[in-house]
């Protein structure tokens, strides 16, 4: 099943970095080429070329096995593979988190949701790592998760926060579950369920809950000048950023905001401000089982509407068979009605 190409940093900040980093007294040089690169990722898909090596170890089929590959700065994916599953670690350290970061994803979908890999049946995981020269991005191509190293000026490597691996690999659990094409409503669910399992799975690396959870997407790949900033707030959409060079977050974290036709990135925030209001009340996990059952249940044209009503059913249903405490159903519906989704 083909999906979109979904990148973790939205265009407009990048197009802002490129206009805006240079009379920052930054290079403007690698956000430019990111976006160049972007837009041909968007316009054809990189053949997938996986290299074998006899050292390292192959994978089983249905094992839900990693294997990290090296793109060594080239704009083209399946490079060289310098880990598989339960080999030692490698020398680059990127190298070793992106298999770590999908360690994670996998046992988070798998311990708390019941899941088996990305299509529930034990899928391979892909992840490449140094991909491009200096790129200042992350995305899921529809097979495997690719990360860019960052220019250290304002991306650091995104093999540094596993909210990015569980981003991405999450827009493969929808391509294989609800499929929602990736414009207006649906699109910005799509990047919101996203957003939701990256922020549960930060949270079960990190052992906390949402109390004591700061719900910001992409704070740890954040360059030393830009510290303090994060891509995204889940807790309050439109306060991530607000600087020159990376411009002031535009995210809606209401209907009142809602942008028709708008950037999925954008309009995510109402559906995951939904969700932060609801795991408050009834805790993450609990959250996070209401909302998967709800994404297994959309249809690729679904809307907000649609997502409010199947999450308020799904929390009667696993309420009933006591997987979620019993006020559940009430929780997700006064979250969805303050964000103006009746």
């Amino acid at each position: 099943m083909a999906g979109p190409i979904c990148f973790y940093v939205p265009s407009h900040i990048i197009d802002h970095i490129a206009r805006n980093a240079r009379r920052a007294g930054l290079d403007a040089d690698a956000a430019q080429r990111t976006a160049v690169a972007s837009a041909a990722i968007r316009q054809q898909r990189q053949t997938l070329a996986t290299t074998s090596m006899d050292a390292l170890t192959t994978p089983r089929p249905g094992q839900g096995d990693r294997q990290i590959f090296d793109d060594q700065q080239r704009f083209e994916t399946g490079g060289k593979l310098v880990r598989g599953e339960d080999d030692g670690p490698a020398a680059p350290a990127n190298v070793n988190a992106a298999y770590d970061s999908l360690g994670a994803t996998r046992e988070f979908f798998r311990e708390v949701l019941g899941r088996d890999s990305i299509d529930n049946a034990g899928m391979t995981l892909l992840g490449d790592v140094n991909y491009g020269d200096k790129y200042d991005n992350a995305f899921w191509d529809g097979t495997r998760m690719v990360f860019g190293n960052g220019d250290e000026q304002i991306f650091q490597d995104f093999t540094r926060d596993v909210d990015v691996c569980a981003h991405e690999l999450t827009h493969g659990i929808t391509q294989h579950t609800a499929g929602l094409i990736y414009t207006d409503q649906p699109g910005a669910m799509n990047e919101a369920f996203s957003d939701i399992f990256a922020a549960c799975v930060d949270q079960f690396v990190q052992k906390v809950d949402a109390g004591e959870h700061n719900w910001l997407i992409g704070e740890e790949v954040m360059a030393a000048p830009m510290y303090g900033e994060a891509i995204r707030s889940m807790a309050h959409p439109g306060t991530a950023y607000d600087n020159p060079v990376l411009g002031k977050d535009p995210q809606a974290g209401h209907m009142s905001q809602y942008v028709p036709d708008g950037d999925p990135h954008i309009n995510s925030g109402i559906i995951n401000r939904a969700f932060y209001l609801s795991a408050i009340d009834l805790g993450s996990y609990p959250a996070a089982k209401i909302f998967y059952a709800a994404l297994q249940s959309l249809w690729p044209h679904a809307l907000f509407t649609d997502c409010a009503y199947l999450c308020a059913e799904q929390a009667r249903l696993l309420a009933r068979d006591g997987k979620v405490s019993r006020n559940a159903p009430q929780t997700i519906r006064a979250a969805f009605r303050e964000v103006g989704v009746a």
